[in-house]
């Protein structure tokens, strides 16, 4: 198994294989696959990938494939990015995505939740008037970006397939 290379933005992203949760979750995604840990003893899925289930500490899991569909839970824009290569894209959007999946559970306030940047469905970061239309409750499903031979990151788009809220709640930022 050999590291993940490749390029965002004109920044090197490197997933060393020694990162195993990282380097196959980054694999899945290069296969434009959602793929997640379930524990094999309570059955859970997690995200991020970790070495043991936070639910019960089970040290043994499988890579299961998710819709990639959700809800936004909670969302930040970035108006004054740090990042060089990010600026000529501000304000742009980072997406707390709640997935259909395992909602509400293992209680009433857990869900599977996954942070992602808001893209148009090819995988471009979105531009400011879509940026500006998207807030807690909007429905979105997975778009990935490929970034090198085998490796891509999984991103945000408006599902236009569902009915979407009529005025998402959005931070009172203007």
């Amino acid at each position: 198994m050999a590291a993940l290379e490749g390029e965002y933005l004109g920044l090197k992203v490197y997933i060393d294989e020694t990162d195993r949760e990282n380097h196959t979750f980054f694999g899945f995604c290069g296969q434009h696959e959602v793929r997640l840990q379930q524990c094999v003893s309570c059955g859970l899925k997690r995200f991020p990938p970790t070495t043991a289930c936070p639910f019960c500490a089970h040290g043994e899991s499988t890579w299961e494939v998710v819709g990639g569909r959700g809800t936004v839970y909670s969302y930040g824009e970035v108006h004054h990015a740090i990042q060089p290569a990010f600026r000529t894209h501000s304000p742009y959007a980072l997406l707390l995505v709640e997935l259909d999946e395992q909602r509400g559970e293992p209680g009433d306030y857990d869900g599977l939740r996954i942070q992602g940047n808001l893209a148009t469905p090819d995988g471009e970061l979105a531009p400011p008037e879509l940026v500006s239309s998207v807030g807690i409750g909007t429905r979105v499903k997975v778009v990935f970006r490929d970034i090198g031979s085998g490796i891509a990151i999984p991103m945000w788009s408006i599902d236009d397939e569902v009915e979407q809220p009529e005025q998402p709640w959005r931070y009172a930022i203007e």
